[in-house]
């Protein structure tokens, strides 16, 4: 194995100057570096990761925690903090919770012990025992998806969001307006989400009924069932849907479909994710475009701005949104 000593006797320099070479620090001649980079090229010298870690106590390395590695959304916001993160020589360490929620805990101590330079955790659910593992992260750390009270987090506008479609809906001459939500345990998109809801039918004076509201999980299955639920325990059938997610909106259309009943004409559907199936059911789906991979830049930056020091105190990013109409609505 080439070694920076041998390096130092084929380029005539010193062992200093060519860990100024190699770690871009320091003054260096001309004549240093081109011959530091003759003899580098001749011999296919590549510099220990793990030694240079030593030296200058960091790994280059990124733990990101996610919930499910499979889904469109996760694999945006990877894409987008690799184009960041290799710009600065940073490597992705994925770990997948594949949303067990002690597995976050889990990987976040894992992550603190491989000593990774910072941690992004996509997040699915805010609770007290989660934040308080959080605020025992002595690296930079960032959260992205939920609010976090002592962390730096990247967050969607998910109130105003879900607000804004039901208000299209409204618009439309929806005047029964159901919906299919999830665990309150994920707050951006089981409680912010249904309050954007509840508020927009608040303030056009319509009444809120429970009987078109269903709690669903994160899958196209529950969405149908709970479509199917709204439709069995009311008399009088819903005009208007909003699913606080694309595949359960998705699902929901399954449903009315096998009853024959007409989208749009019967009922609008609209929902928010913009998953790629969204494009293709029929009718095409109304959704609330989130730019994920937007999302994963802005996580990096924020966390390099953390690891470089240049931000020091905990901050908040808001994202915006952009709503897609289509035909269901």
């Amino acid at each position: 194995m080439i070694t920076i000593n041998e390096i130092a006797r084929k380029a005539n320099v010193s062992r200093t100057t060519v860990s100024r070479f190699l770690n871009n620090s320091g003054y260096i001649s001309e004549g240093a570096r081109d011959a530091i980079m003759q003899a580098v090229e001749e011999t296919g010298y590549v510099p220990s990761q793990y030694a240079k870690s030593l030296r200058t106590k960091k790994t280059k390395i990124i733990g990101v925690i996610l919930p499910k590695i499979s889904t469109e959304t996760s694999s945006a916001i990877v894409i987008g903090m690799d184009h960041v993160f290799s710009k600065d020589g940073y490597q992705i360490l994925l770990v997948n919770t594949n949303q067990e929620k002690n597995k976050e805990i889990e990987y976040l101590k894992l992550l603190v012990g491989r000593r990774v330079d910072g941690i992004v955790l996509v997040a699915t659910n805010v609770d007290q025992k989660l934040s308080n593992e959080i605020n025992n992260v002595n690296i930079p750390f960032v959260a992205v998806g939920q609010d976090f009270p002592n962390a730096s987090c990247v967050m969607h506008d998910d109130y105003s969001a879900a607000k804004e479609l039901t208000s299209q809906l409204i618009k439309k001459g929806k005047d029964r307006i159901a919906f299919i939500g999830v665990s309150e345990t994920d707050r951006a998109v089981g409680v912010n989400r249904k309050n954007g809801y509840l508020d927009a039918l608040k303030e056009n004076n319509f009444k809120v009924d429970e009987k078109l509201m269903e709690i669903a999980s994160f899958n196209t299955h529950a969405g149908y069932n709970a479509m199917k639920k709204i439709f069995e325990t009311t008399s009088i059938y819903p005009n208007g849907l909003f699913a606080v997610t694309d595949r359960l909106a998705i699902g929901a259309m399954a449903y009315l479909k096998e009853r024959k009943i007409k989208i749009p004409q019967d009922i609008s559907v609209g929902g928010i994710g913009i998953s790629e199936m969204s494009k293709y059911v029929s009718p095409s789906l109304t959704t609330i475009e989130y730019d994920q991979k937007r999302t994963g830049c802005e996580a990096a930056r924020l966390l390099l701005s953390k690891i470089d020091g240049s931000c020091k105190e905990d901050k908040k990013i808001m994202l915006n949104y952009t709503l897609i109409q289509r035909e269901s609505m």
